[in-house]
Order: C-alpha cells, then sequence, then structure tokens
C-alpha cells in the first residue's frame, strides 16, 4: 500500500461510519460507487486487522468497475450490502 500524503506532508485518512469487533461500516446513499482511496484504504484495515468492511447501499445501487476489480481481489475484507432505501 502506498501512502499517500497531503501538500504539507500529512499522511491522508479515512474513517468508518461505524465499527464493531469484527466489521467496518461505511454508509453509502449513491446508485453507483467507484472505489475511491476512501474505501480502499478501509479495505486495506480491514484486511490487516482480520475485520470485514461492510458497505451498506441503496436497493438498486451496481457498483462501478474499479469497486467490482477490488472486490474480486479481496473478497475477504470487503462485502456490500443492499439495505439503504
Amino acid at each position: 500500500m502506498n501512502y499517500r500524503y497531503t501538500k504539507h506532508q500529512v499522511p491522508r485518512a479515512a474513517f468508518p461510519d461505524a465499527q464493531s469487533r469484527d466489521e467496518i461500516y461505511l454508509f453509502k446513499n449513491v446508485a453507483t460507487l467507484r472505489a475511491t482511496y476512501q474505501v480502499r484504504l478501509l479495505t486495506f484495515l480491514a484486511s490487516e486487522t482480520g475485520r470485514k468492511l461492510v458497505i451498506d447501499v441503496p436497493k438498486h445501487f451496481k457498483p462501478h468497475a474499479s469497486l467490482a476489480r477490488l472486490m474480486k481481489e479481496c473478497p475477504k475484507a470487503l462485502r456490500i450490502e443492499k439495505g439503504l432505501k
């Protein structure tokens, strides 16, 4: 994982919406989601800590090709749940 820095060499970070002992949650109310830096960093955090990133999305959600690729690369660390209205 390459760590990215801002203009003043401060490491970038991403924070989940919620956490439990074995899962990290991210809530997104979007029709399409890309594998953004936030999603990739939280997936890395989940895999390093032995947890799973759960992205909760609306029922009509369709993943972008970049997110589908990330889901294939990290099936044990990333899960999409369609539960939001």
